[in-house]
């Protein structure tokens, strides 16, 4: 599933070509993905102005004139891609339409904006933009790790007597928001510590120094285009790159990356998801 790095991505690569321009017409070629899309979506949507993309979380928000926001969610095969890019930074021709071509947004500009999801596990949910806090997809979400929320008091304070592993401790949405499994594997190997140590019982000075570990692991994929394992496309269509960066995610069995490590990379069970780590150099 896409994390916050591919999110952010999509949201970058999408904004040129939709913020300040009118949604002239909706096509919602199905009733649902995950689950029912909003009742009234074309019409809602149809000659709206996007004033502003944001993201929160894995969640890509577009605010719409008429104080009404756009939310979508890539799920596990989600793609948003564009076509017919007047600014020429993307394909200039229409594709012919794809069986899995859910939701398209044809924009004033002659952009447009296809959501393809083989899977459907993704979402589209329209809210009132000013009670942005009380959908419920968004309400108690943690602070956002690239924000000023983040930082090293509270993730101690949030890591303090917490007897759940460190690796399922960042993974908590209402402590930090956007990370998974990937990115928490990485940002863990940089900062050495064990995916099997208790959040409560690492020392305050090592949590606080993930905190910066964790942008940099974050920028770093952003930089990057994001992670393409499988299905994730940029909105350009192209793949991210950082998977060929990895320090530890899928690489089981493969010699540890730092200078002098003798050991290898493990991989282990938590919560039902694989965590991949160095026993020699993270403790």
């Amino acid at each position: 599933m896409p994390e916050l790095p591919e999110v952010e991505t999509v949201r970058r690569g999408l904004a040129p070509v939709m913020e300040g321009q009118r949604i002239i017409r909706a096509d919602v070629n199905r009733p649902d993905l995950r689950w029912p899309f909003p009742e009234g979506m074309v019409d809602r949507l149809t000659g709206r102005q996007v004033l502003r993309l944001r993201r929160r979380s894995k969640y890509i928000l577009a605010d719409l004139q008429g104080d009404e926001t756009l939310l979508v969610h890539l799920g596990m095969s989600g793609r948003m891609t564009v076509s017919g890019d007047p600014l020429g930074r993307f394909v200039r021709d229409h594709p012919a339409a794809q069986k899995h071509d859910h939701v398209v947004l044809h924009m004033e500009n002659g952009a447009r904006i296809t959501f393809n999801d083989p899977r459907r596990f993704g979402a589209m949910d329209l809210f009132d933009t000013t009670s942005a806090g009380e959908c419920r997809l968004l309400a108690g979400l943690g602070p956002e790790p690239l924000g000023n929320d983040f930082h090293e008091q509270h993730l101690i304070e949030a890591f303090r007597n917490r007897r759940t592993p460190v690796k399922s401790a960042l993974l908590d949405q209402k402590i930090v928001a956007g990370l998974g499994n990937i990115y928490v594997c990485e940002a863990l190997y940089r900062g050495r510590v064990s995916p099997r140590r208790l959040a409560g019982k690492i020392a305050a000075h090592r949590v606080a120094a993930l905190v910066p570990i964790i942008r940099q692991v974050l920028q770093d994929a952003i930089d990057a285009g994001g992670s393409s394992l499988r299905d994730f496309r940029q909105a350009d269509g192209e793949l991210g790159y950082f998977q060929h960066s990895f320090d530890v995610y899928g690489r089981e069995g493969a010699s540890c990356r730092t200078a002098e490590c003798t050991g290898s990379i493990l991989r282990i069970t938590q919560s039902g998801r694989s965590s991949f780590y160095c026993a020699q150099c993270q403790r």
